[in-house]
């Protein structure tokens, strides 16, 4: 498979401080990478090596086929970049400015205006063709952004916190937006502290910590990842305290503590059954996955199950059902992309600490 980034033991140091500490990922083709770490993580100096901006003061990685360090003029060609903060030209309109930047690329005239009308078209900006940055809402200056750092036809794309200080409906704009330059070729690298945007986004995430690469995965492996490490540490912890009261009962455990040990409750589920009655509620405690069952307000069940069972959403919709139970809702809580992003931060933190 060819990537369009690859980094190899990729490393900066400023003096006596290493600000990214050898780091390897690989960035698919055609694919929306998320990167996220906190704020001093390494995540901009990593860019910056990325885009050529800086120089690696060892390893090197690969943009687009072309290595950072020995040909950084091939890379700027094969990049764009939409920055955080807004880098165009105030005093020029949407259009002049993404004119200067084909002049910088050096666009043929008779391409130039093509180009630049059927970019704007693309994103939506035509109506605002003429009009001065400094006169555009937050949303249209990305959009304007777009089509400056999009003239060229750059194979990857870089987005610093894209939907930053911008309103829920032009949030979804841009997100439509990123999809459909995903889905005509463009491979995208999402910088956000938007967990949510990066979740329904991005097919991988790398978390960025103190200068290295934390965790690389899927949004859904990086959960499914948490909820092993949660189960692992919730059995290291009930084997723990087992163990202590099996020895302060000279060898014997209380049968409730000897039931619980294979119960790992990771998974809440709440229903909401319209004709919820006691034998509905005692079939569903009866169900091994099933820990525990606490009734709510509206004829709500809340549930604490072992989500490591395949099967046990549907054993507990076909116990409902057949007790003639009516299911009007139906919702799961499982960890987010949030959850694993403070659970591997905090653990380099506490390793920095020791």
């Amino acid at each position: 498979m060819k990537y369009a980034i690859e980094t190899f033991d990729l490393t900066k140091k400023y003096k006596n401080f290493t600000a990214v500490n050898s780091i390897n990922f690989k960035i698919p083709k055609g694919t929306i990478f998320g990167m996220l770490g906190p704020n001093g993580a390494g995540k901009t100096t990593t860019i910056k090596m990325l885009n050529c901006l800086t120089q690696p003061t060892s390893g090197t990685a690969s943009v687009a086929e072309f290595d950072v360090k020995e040909n950084p003029n091939e890379v700027r060609e094969k990049i764009g970049m939409v920055p955080q903060a807004v880098s165009l030209y105030k005093d020029l309109t949407v259009r002049e400015n993404a004119e200067l930047c084909s002049d910088y690329y050096g666009i043929p005239d008779e391409e130039k205006n093509d180009r630049i009308s059927n970019l704007m078209d693309l994103v939506d900006i035509s109506y605002a063709k003429d009009k001065l940055i400094s006169q555009l809402s937050g949303g249209q200056k990305q959009k304007a952004s777009l089509v400056a750092s999009l003239v060229h036809r750059p194979d990857i794309l870089f987005l610093d916190e894209p939907t930053i200080g911008l309103d829920p409906t032009t949030k979804r704009v841009l997100w439509n937006l990123i999809r459909d330059l995903n889905n005509s070729g463009h491979t995208i690298i999402l910088c956000s502290h938007d967990m949510h945007e990066v979740d329904m986004l991005c097919d991988n995430v790398g978390i960025i910590n103190t200068g290295k690469l934390v965790a690389y995965d899927t949004p859904q492996g990086l959960k499914d990842s948490l909820l092993k490490d949660e189960k692992m540490e919730y059995e290291k912890n009930i084997s723990h305290t087992l163990n202590e009261v099996h020895n302060e009962n000279g060898g014997n455990l209380p049968i409730n503590l000897s039931q619980n040990q294979d119960n790992i409750c990771l998974k809440k589920m709440s229903f909401i059954i319209e004709n919820q009655n006691e034998e509905i509620i005692n079939s569903i405690k009866a169900l091994k996955p099933v820990n525990e069952v606490k009734l709510g307000e509206n004829n709500r069940i809340n549930l604490k199950i072992n989500s490591f069972d395949d099967d046990v959403v549907n054993d507990v919709i076909k116990t409902i059902i057949s007790k003639n139970g009516k299911i009007s809702a139906v919702s799961t809580e499982e960890p987010s992309l949030e959850d694993v992003f403070m659970k591997v931060t905090s653990e380099v933190d506490k390793d920095a600490r020791a």
